[in-house]
């Protein structure tokens, strides 16, 4: 294998870019050195990656009110191809097993399955399981990657998956921001938050991630107390303005269709310091229910509230005053309730559920449809978690075979996603369940990103994010993921993942076994990929430059055949029609 260290060290420091790849030796070539095999061929540059990923990133927000209900499902079955785009929206990757089942059962019927399904461990439980509860393991991060990766990649409640991560990314905590012990359990409770919740009520979730030991560890709530007039200290403000701006309301009012209200040609704030300063006095008095720190039991429990440390003067925010000598719960209950009664809730949330799920740039329409689901279920319930997700994954902006070519449609593909999505569609297991992964989040030899990494409240991209002076800000649309994409990032990704690809890592391996039933024949090799990995979404012309290449790469061999399976994969996962999920 080629040492790729020096090749980034270039790119960073002369320009230079990955050129292609060796597909006999499936080395990729850097510096323009083209192996015989690839016919000169330049299959994947660094521009081609980093800009042509995001042409058509997302769908023009439009102005225009909100239909009562989400259009139904599709009355037909599905293709192959439309199973495929579903289960790229809603899992974190498919088999041929998982795609040719939604063909036979339909959307609805996979849904319905998905939301009855129990989760089979909880983070927490598998690192009990482990032995990581052990007391060498008070301080350290030991065992929280493997605990992600093997539900990420193994696990069958595929949609509890795919929603707890878009959770995640919206209601961010990360463990290297921790400042406690056990943090590897500290995360795992939290994680356990989302996913437990992932199709309950996104009211519980406000309240269970607001009770939450590493939620107010990591916005440092936990000890919080009430203003002292000797000293002249005041509560800390940032789980009341996170609470506000980045979980639940956003900074400016909002239409039910997710379009802003102005004034004028201005915005309008949703709240104000006064609003922030109001609701951080609730957020006082809150400890974790012990001291005991030779465990890590007290961080799976909920938070206490102290009552000598709580404030119990008025508390006044969002045009709600609680009065006088009200309790802490009594006041988180009323503050929450406040909150998830405001208009902008669920616009602002389901638009960022979209954005993780289905398109960076929804319409003010798609958006309109969500926002009144979640306002109400159809029997009243409001904040139905189910519903919701049923109403983003079925809507036909979702659906509909129009938004494929819609030079708006889409997202960039998370880096995580591409790479749970070629484990489960090459049945990737690891024996000892050690899951040997690890941290992902290096931007010059990993993907950039790793589940529960993050390293800003903000995310490791930002929903709103435009990348300056391209063609996606020019249209006014947005492109999140970009913000953790550029020509190392990028090198990094192919690299990295041409080494999984081939070698995995520990004994987390592939089975080829499949596949390579079709390695004789080019066509169908990159036919079946291109279902499995891209959801059949590969142009005609990509499709014709691959086959060019796996065609170079002889048959005699099992070592050959299994370059074109590797070859096949890795220049699937490098094309930028599979690098913007549509």
């Amino acid at each position: 294998m080629t040492d790729f260290t020096t090749g980034v060290e270039q790119v960073q420091d002369n320009s230079e870019q990955v050129e292609a790849f060796d597909l006999t030796t499936g080395d990729v070539v850097v510096s323009g050195v083209v192996g015989s095999s690839l016919g000169g061929i330049v299959t994947a540059t660094v521009p081609l990656l980093a800009l042509a990923a995001c042409g058509g990133d997302g769908s023009a927000g439009s102005t225009g009110s909100a239909s009562p209900t989400p259009p139904p499902a599709a009355p037909t079955p599905p293709t192959t191809a439309q199973a495929g785009r579903f289960l790229a929206q809603s899992s974190m990757g498919s088999s041929r097993a998982d795609v040719d089942k939604v063909v036979a059962t339909g959307y609805d019927a996979w849904l319905t399955e998905q939301f009855a399904m129990p989760r089979a461990t909880t983070f927490w439980d598998w690192l009990v399981a482990g032995g990581y509860n052990a007391v060498a393991n008070r301080d350290t991060q030991n065992g929280f990657d493997a605990a992600v990766w093997k539900q990420l990649i193994s696990g069958q409640d595929q949609l509890r998956q795919r929603v707890g991560t878009a959770l995640l990314n919206q209601l961010v905590v990360g463990i290297d921001g921790l400042n406690t012990n056990w943090t590897a359990f500290a995360m795992a409770a939290y994680m356990d938050v989302l996913w437990d919740n992932a199709f309950g009520n996104y009211r519980d979730i406000l309240d269970k991630i607001s009770t939450n030991a590493a939620m107010s560890v990591w916005l440092t709530f936990a000890g919080n107390r009430k203003a002292n007039t000797s000293t002249g200290a005041q509560p800390d403000e940032n789980y009341a303005r996170e609470l506000m701006q980045l979980f639940s309301l956003g900074l400016y009012k909002l239409n039910a269709d997710g379009t802003q209200q102005l004034a004028g040609s201005n915005p309008v704030e949703t709240y104000g310091p006064d609003d922030v300063s109001g609701l951080a006095r609730v957020f006082t008095g809150f400890n974790l229910d012990s001291t005991d720190s030779t465990t890590p039991d007290r961080l799976r429990r909920p938070l206490i509230n102290t009552a000598s440390q709580h404030e119990l003067g008025t508390k006044t925010f969002l045009g709600v005053t609680i009065p006088a000598n009200t309790t802490g719960f009594d006041s988180l209950k009323i503050a929450l309730d406040t909150i998830f009664a405001h208009q902008n809730i669920a616009p602002f949330v389901s638009k960022q559920l979209i954005q993780h799920l289905v398109t960076s740039n929804p319409s003010a329409a798609y958006v309109g449809r969500v926002s009144a689901v979640f306002a109400n279920n159809g029997s009243g319930v409001r904040g139905d978690m189910k519903a919701i997700v049923r109403a983003i994954l079925t809507d036909t902006e979702a659906r509909s075979d129009a938004s494929l070519s819609a030079v708006n449609g889409g997202k960039l593909r998370e880096p995580v996603n591409r790479l749970t999505g070629w484990a489960r569609a090459f049945g990737v297991t690891s024996p000892s369940d050690a899951w040997a992964i690890g941290n992902t989040s290096s931007t010059t030899n990993r993907l950039a990103q790793s589940i529960g990494h993050s390293g800003s409240v903000f995310n490791f991209f930002r929903p709103g994010y435009a990348p300056p002076n391209t063609a996606i800000a020019t249209a006014g649309l947005v492109a999140p993921e970009m913000q953790i994409t550029n020509e190392p990032t990028v090198i990094a990704y192919v690299n990295y993942m041409q080494t999984l690809i081939q070698s995995g890592t520990g004994d987390v391996k592939a089975d080829y076994t499949s596949i390579l039933t079709k390695a004789a024949d080019s066509q169908a090799l990159i036919d079946e990929v291109n279902l499995l990995v891209a959801a059949g979404q590969l142009s005609s012309t990509t499709v014709a430059t691959i086959k060019t290449a796996i065609d170079s790469i002889g048959t005699t061999t099992a070592a050959l055949l299994n370059n074109r399976v590797y070859a096949a994969i890795l220049l699937t996962m490098a094309a930028p029609d599979y690098l913007v999920q549509k």
